[in-house]
């Protein structure tokens, strides 16, 4: 437990800058070991799609070095004056660690991070969403449901190496992001301890549920996101197994109107 919350208090190598010129820089957290987790590495996926289709790239030059933090329970990494856009808190980091003083909050993942952000003095809309929710409207046709199984299974970065040896139909979060997708979208049913694995699911019309295999993850990330798309909290009820999942079926779906989140991206900080 303890060296996996060493893991957040590690200063960012983004801190140091990539380029030698004015840009925006994109904060994604990674695990130090090299790997490429799924769900993190959305961040990057979505923020390049979104200026690719305004005809701008995250390398350009700008007049003015900014940095922005969009997908993941990363707001523990945030310093002064940096630009929030569809991030979280996560509720297993000690709160001492939140030091910043000044932020610029376009959106926030959930009503649970406002409440975080409110309580320490920040002025935050009332602009929720995981920014992955927007990959149908990114990415138009390039994925597409084709339900030939009856379930997967995603699991959470920390739950894959606790997992029985040939459980079926897992998918790693390990994978390239664009197979990942595919084979979520195989699936009638997908059940997962990944929140983007669910936030992915979710966003194409696939019923999901959340399998708490372990108590690595705090519940809070998952309220957070439920919460922010639509949900009550009445209607956030958790399976502790796979098979268990699979019994309880799919949550209730979206209620979810993605364009006040895309409105918010902060595309002022490219002109």
């Amino acid at each position: 437990m303890f060296k996996r919350l060493a893991a957040y208090w590690e200063t960012p190598t983004e801190l140091k800058p990539r380029l030698p010129f004015p840009y925006v820089d994109l904060y994604n957290w990674a695990p130090g070991d090299g790997r490429v987790n799924f769900g993190d590495h959305l961040s990057e996926i979505v923020t390049r799609q979104l200026l690719a289709l305004q005809g701008l790239s995250l390398d350009q030059e700008v007049s003015k070095s900014a940095r922005l933090l969009a997908i993941g329970s990363i707001l523990q990494y945030s310093a002064n004056d940096d630009h929030i856009w569809g991030t979280g808190w996560n509720g297993k980091v000690p709160e001492i660690m939140f030091k910043s003083k000044r932020l610029n909050l376009h959106a926030v993942r959930g009503p649970l991070t406002r409440e975080f952000l409110r309580s320490r003095g920040f002025t935050v809309p009332k602009v929720y969403g995981d920014p992955a929710l927007l990959m149908p409207h990114l990415f138009k046709g390039r994925f597409t449901p084709n339900p030939c199984r009856d379930y997967v299974f995603v699991p959470n970065l920390h739950d894959l190496s606790i997992l029985p040896p040939k459980t079926p139909n897992v998918i790693s979060p390990l994978q390239g992001w664009n197979r990942v997708i595919e084979q979520i979208l195989e699936a009638k049913l997908v059940l997962a301890s990944s929140l983007h694995g669910l936030v992915i699911a979710e966003a194409y019309g696939i019923p999901a549920r959340y399998v708490r295999l372990s108590q690595t993850e705090d519940l809070f990330k998952y309220k957070d996101y439920y919460f922010g798309s639509g949900r009550l909290e009445s209607e956030f009820q958790f399976a502790n197994s796979i098979a268990e999942g699979q019994e309880m079926g799919g949550m209730p779906g979206l209620r979810f109107d993605h364009r006040p989140l895309m409105d918010a991206f902060p595309l002022h900080l490219w002109n």
